[in-house]
């Protein structure tokens, strides 16, 4: 196996939350007039980091509002719902694989660190990894900073596997490979403009990384 660590995307990646995003997000618009997000193509079409830009691209009164009025009233609308957002299809499949090779596995996310550790915890899913790293706030500006500050110094041959064009910029940042999967947050479209290596779905990441196992190359 090339990779010595292998760092994962939450929203999106391992948890399967497009659904209930959209759901806070429509509660908001709605408040306040605004048009509502009519499917997961178009959601997909329009989300983008920071959170804040995609906040301001569906209308919201950034200036006059505030952002910080939002976004809390944003994680309220979420937390209320998030139990009800399962695991993507074939993700612990694929943790479970490098766990059994002994892989260091981190989570690495935009979300607030103790609602992050609360997530994972309430699926099952938290002592699977090695270290969760998420931010301080709940503002999802990025995670780029977080992931070049942790590989500083370090030794290490990473892969990121994520579902956002975020995530690509966070793992060019930081030196690391690249997978991503479709079916997050963000269009096949998108995620092909990067140049990285994309999967439809978990099955066809599992297989990919099989081969690699056996000719120990990268994705």
């Amino acid at each position: 196996m090339k990779y010595t660590h292998i760092v994962w995307d939450f929203n999106g990646t391992i948890l399967d939350d497009v659904g209930i995003d959209i759901k806070c997000v429509n509660a908001l618009l709605s408040r306040r007039s605004l048009p509502t997000i009519d499917s997961e193509e178009q959601y997909r079409q329009v989300f983008r980091f920071p959170v804040i830009e995609y906040y301001r691209d569906l209308g919201f009164d950034l200036d006059g509002e505030g952002y910080d009025k939002i976004a809390h009233e944003w994680v309220r609308e979420y937390r209320s719902i998030e139990h009800t957002a399962p695991l993507r299809a074939g993700a612990v499949d694929i943790i479970d694989y490098f766990r059994n090779r002994g892989v260091t596995q981190i989570i690495l996310s935009a979300s607030e660190q103790n609602m992050l550790n609360s997530q994972l915890s309430d699926l099952g899913i938290y002592e699977k990894f090695d270290e969760v790293l998420g931010t301080g706030d709940i503002y999802a500006g990025g995670k780029s900073h977080i992931a070049v500050d942790w590989a500083r110094g370090k030794k290490l041959c990473a892969l990121m596997i994520g579902d956002s064009t975020h995530d690509f910029d966070t793992a060019r940042a930081a030196g690391f490979d690249c997978a991503l999967v479709c079916g997050g947050h963000e269009s096949k479209e998108r995620l092909k403009s990067t140049g990285c290596a994309v999967f439809d779905n978990f099955e066809e990441l599992f297989l990919a990384l099989k081969r690699a196992e056996v000719t120990e190359n990268g994705i």
